[in-house]
């Protein structure tokens, strides 16, 4: 698929932080490759076939330990899966032992998603695989920020120079840090928009612009990535209710229609349909969501690929 001499600046993807532009760039020119080989008749290739990969998932997730899994398969690597709920964690186990025992089993590469920020990294420090973050509490989600970059490049051509507001539950969202960090990266202008009491305080010394009021964050966007409410990591009310939520901060098709140009809409997912975002919304011609999930396969089979050939 690519040259040998190409490879990450990193052995692991704990964070976005950790990669460079040329890193970024790598990965899209890889994943467009693989998106290629998504949409032949037989989506199979052997790059991976010698390596095992264990997915290992301390919080919920559908969508991306589905991806995951699917890339695994599509780069032919041998894959276990491990859900914690049901698990010896649950048994009070502790991270380190519980990795260790899956490492003994010769694992190669740890997908991992936790529920405490840094768990990756501390990971990293005590265990010889390498290790894809898939989401470490409220810090970051790295795949999902470059999925969603790349399918902002793959929409507008680039990403430099692009206006991108992400709108909603800022304080708690892995996902809106990691794309700050990737579309600051890659050249994009970025607005946050929000309730006050959901914008955290050190936003703006990463560069980004805050604005409160939705619609003059939209007309001032061209692709505005609506993130749900997450309410399982709220321990207080941080507004009135849902629904004071969606009239100040929904989006719906008749304020799309109002704005003064056609902007993209995305979604990291799950949506919540009806709270911060409208059936309407979500399947039409301005939405990008379904294909942020195709390009999600591509882009984890990227990394998955690229972080191998370090092996």
């Amino acid at each position: 698929m690519m040259a040998d001499q190409q490879k990450l600046s990193s052995r692991h993807l704990l964070g976005i932080k950790d990669l460079n532009r040329n890193d970024i760039e790598l990965i899209f020119e890889t994943a467009a490759n693989f998106k290629a080989v998504l949409n032949r008749p037989i989506k199979k290739v052997p790059s991976l076939r010698d390596v095992t990969i264990a997915n290992i998932f301390f919080e919920n997730s559908t969508r991306t330990r589905l991806s995951f899994e699917l890339a695994q398969k599509r780069l032919s690597a041998d894959t276990v899966n491990f859900a914690a709920a049901s698990s010896s964690v649950s048994k009070g186990e502790t991270l380190i032992d519980t990795v260790n025992n899956i490492l003994a089993m010769k694992v190669d590469m740890v997908v991992m998603r936790h529920p405490y920020a840094g768990a990756g990294i501390f990971l990293s420090r005590h265990i010889k695989a390498q290790i894809v973050n898939a989401g470490d509490g409220a810090h970051e989600h790295p795949t999902q920020a470059l999925l969603d970059a790349f399918s902002i490049r793959e929409k507008y051509g680039e990403v430099s120079g692009k206006k991108v507001v992400i709108v909603g539950d800022i304080l708690h969202s892995r996902v809106a840090l990691s794309n700050i960090l990737c579309l600051k990266q890659l050249g994009a202008e970025v607005m946050v928009c929000g309730p006050t009491t959901l914008i955290p305080k050190f936003i703006g010394s990463l560069g980004v612009k805050v604005e409160h009021n939705l619609i003059k964050a939209l007309n001032w966007c061209d692709v505005a990535n609506m993130l749900r409410i997450q309410l399982e990591r709220q321990d207080i009310k941080y507004f009135p209710s849902l629904r004071e939520y969606t009239m100040l901060y929904g989006l719906n098709k008749k304020i799309l229609d109002f704005l003064d140009k056609e902007i993209t809409v995305m979604h990291p997912g799950p949506i919540n349909r009806g709270v911060e975002i409208t059936s309407d919304v979500a399947d039409s011609k301005q939405s990008i969501i379904l294909d942020q999930v195709e390009n999600g396969v591509a882009v984890r089979m990227a990394v998955l690929y690229l972080l191998a050939g370090q092996m």
